[in-house]
């Protein structure tokens, strides 16, 4: 997910290779815009800004749609390997797997490219599609996902029938109405949601305190101000 810390001795341990080889692998996906080092807290996934997000989503746009307009007629065999794709995406719907689902949905996008015949603007749209798909982790649903592999076939449908323009045209309100169901202008999650909550009641407390305090006989360690939270909570508790 976007935020997650990505530790080397883990990663190393995961796919049994050197620390170095992962470090090595870290320093790639740094330079490409895919994770984050912090000198003291380590490597992260990155997690886009809004404007990131919405610039990703554009330079998609602009790239797709034009790729669509210079293709040529797709054969058979590039029909089946994007009809492939599209079972592929099918499958992780049904499964509890946000991570493979998000993948598929943004990589059908790097496959199309590919089989349009332009392999450094493949390359391009991965780191791309890579950054929209760390925003679909976070704000897309179930159903928005469904929809968004419907309009896969009905792109790949418009391609078959030689109607790049219905194609075109097909992209450019597929990837306007993923970027719109995001939701991209929430705030995302907040990492120290847990945190905050745990200490909700201190704020209380204070608030009631700083209000006895004007009064000649307020106390703020009064009953009365510490019993507008439980003390059980960690709030209270300090």
């Amino acid at each position: 997910m976007p935020g997650a810390r990505l530790g080397e001795q883990a990663l190393s341990m995961l796919f049994d290779c050197s620390r170095t080889l992962v470090r090595e692998a870290l320093m790639q996906l740094a330079a490409r815009g895919i994770v984050q080092v912090s000198s003291r807290r380590g490597w992260f996934v990155v997690q886009p800004s809004k404007t990131e997000a919405r610039d990703a989503f554009e330079a998609r746009k602009v790239i797709e749609t034009g790729l669509i307009r210079s293709a040529g007629t797709m054969d058979k065999a590039t029909l089946k390997r994007l009809k492939q794709h599209i079972q592929q995406e099918k499958t992780a719907l049904k499964q509890d797997d946000v991570g493979r689902r998000s993948f598929l949905l943004g990589d059908f996008h790097v496959c199309l490219a590919e089989c349009l015949g332009n392999q450094l603007l493949a390359d391009t749209l991965r780191d791309f599609t890579a950054r929209t798909t760390l925003i679909a982790m976070l704000y897309q649903s179930s159903h928005d996902a469904v929809k968004s592999c419907q309009e896969h076939i009905e792109i790949v449908q418009a391609l078959e029938s030689g109607d790049k323009e219905t194609a075109e045209r097909l992209m450019a309100e597929h990837i306007g109405q993923v970027q719109s169901a995001l939701q991209i202008n929430a705030s995302p999650a907040d990492p120290l949601a847990e945190l905050r909550l745990a200490l909700a009641p201190m704020s209380a407390v204070r608030a009631v305190a700083k209000k006895q305090a004007k009064s000649p006989t307020g106390s703020p360690f009064s009953s009365t101000a510490l019993s507008t939270s439980p003390s059980t909570y960690l709030g209270a508790l300090l």
